[in-house]
């Protein structure tokens, strides 16, 4: 199994993308609470020209409370994160943590329930763009 989600969208621009993934995000009850431009980071940090590349950092406080009741250093886990990038083809592409996989090194059966739970949630993220 892959340690990610993903899909790729045609005829669609970044921004159009991201707005739908934000949105698509909130119908799952994640909020994005950090965005990282990773094209202007490179750029203005190590002047490196980088395709258009967004981190956004999604938290469904809900779910999290659950995975931090079960374990107190589940944190370092938290946020899901969800990758908007330009492809070299100019296509946009959409990917997302596997929580499955991203939580078998402290695999528990509370913590499995809630990953198969965070996976439902952004696969249905991925099948509605």
């Amino acid at each position: 199994m892959e340690f990610y989600l993903a899909k790729t969208l045609n005829d669609t621009s970044f921004e159009t993308a991201l707005d739908k993934v934000t949105s698509a995000l909130k119908d799952q009850g994640f909020g994005v609470i950090t965005e990282i431009d990773v094209k202007d980071t490179l750029k203005k940090k190590i002047d490196v020209d980088f395709r258009k590349y967004k981190i956004l950092g999604a938290c469904n406080p809900a779910l999290a409370h659950q995975a931090l009741e079960s374990n107190d250093k589940i944190g370092i886990m938290l946020p899901c994160n969800v990758v908007v990038q330009e492809t070299p083809e100019g296509k946009i592409e959409v990917s997302t943590v596997n929580p499955m996989e991203a939580m078998k090194p402290v695999a528990t059966p509370e913590l499995e329930k809630f990953a198969g739970e965070v996976t439902q949630h952004l696969q249905s993220v991925l099948d509605v763009l």
